[in-house]
């Protein structure tokens, strides 16, 4: 219940250095944006980037290149809808 195993630990310190590290580039490359809290979108946007990485921390069946993959994902689909609610009047009033 405690403690079961220091492989456990070292997985979880290992992977979530690696992830906290993909986190930051992702979120860097991407923009202010990716996190700003300016509508609902946003606000989903970053609970699933915070619920990814807790995965890829705690669940030994999610390698990191899979969640990796995940945060680039939602990065960039982040990054495709401001993009799209900024050229488009359409878009935006779907978006915000």
């Amino acid at each position: 219940m405690w403690f079961d195993s220091w492989a456990d630990v070292v997985r979880v310190v290992s992977v979530g250095s690696a992830a906290y590290v993909t986190v930051i580039v992702v979120l860097r490359s991407t923009g202010k944006r990716t996190l700003a809290k300016l509508n609902a979108f946003d606000l989903v946007v970053t609970v699933a980037v915070g619920s990814t990485l807790a995965t890829i921390l705690l669940n030994s069946d999610v390698s990191f290149s899979e969640g990796a993959t995940a945060l680039a994902l939602l990065a960039a689909l982040q990054f495709l809808a401001a993009t799209i609610a900024s050229r488009l009047k359409a878009g935006r009033s779907v978006l915000t």
